[in-house]
């Protein structure tokens, strides 16, 4: 005898598998919970002066962002705060994630971290590293008895 999972949607297990496809997010930074941790992917482009990282926060005010150099790490933080405000309506799915967030990236010894700069524009994160120029030095080492 075969069991046969209950599905309250009635007999068609269709939409039991379009609910499965979307329990897990889209994509996976949207993965977990819906509240607390979050991580937004980071684009790094790299030309010939800089190293630049962008990344999205749609809704996260330009206060609420921290980046810091330390110890040959960027750190980047941030906080999407949940709006809870609307009288209008209930909630019926929460599908964004909120929380706060932070990312390290280990910077090359090629990127001056004085003059690292950042900006925020339609919700784009910019971060510009810009490039030290690196003399190769050379150095002759003689041959001979100890």
């Amino acid at each position: 005898m075969n069991l046969i999972k209950f599905s309250p949607r009635g007999f068609n297990p269709w939409f039991d598998d379009f609910d499965r496809f979307f329990e897990g997010g889209l994509m996976p930074t949207q993965r977990g919970s819906r509240t607390g941790a979050w991580s937004p992917g980071v684009d790094i482009v790299e030309d010939e002066k800089n190293v630049i990282l962008k990344t999205d926060l749609p809704g996260v005010e330009e206060k609420d962002i921290d980046i810091q150099v330390e110890n040959g790490m960027l750190t980047l933080k941030a906080e999407r705060k949940f709006e809870d405000e609307t009288t209008e309506g209930n909630y019926h799915r929460v599908e964004r994630a909120y929380g706060s967030f932070h990312r390290s990236f280990s910077l090359p010894e090629t990127v001056d971290a004085d003059k690292i700069a950042a900006s925020y524009k339609k919700g784009v994160l910019e971060v510009t590293l810009p490039k030290v120029e690196v003399k190769a030095q050379v150095k002759k080492v003689p041959v001979g008895a100890k």
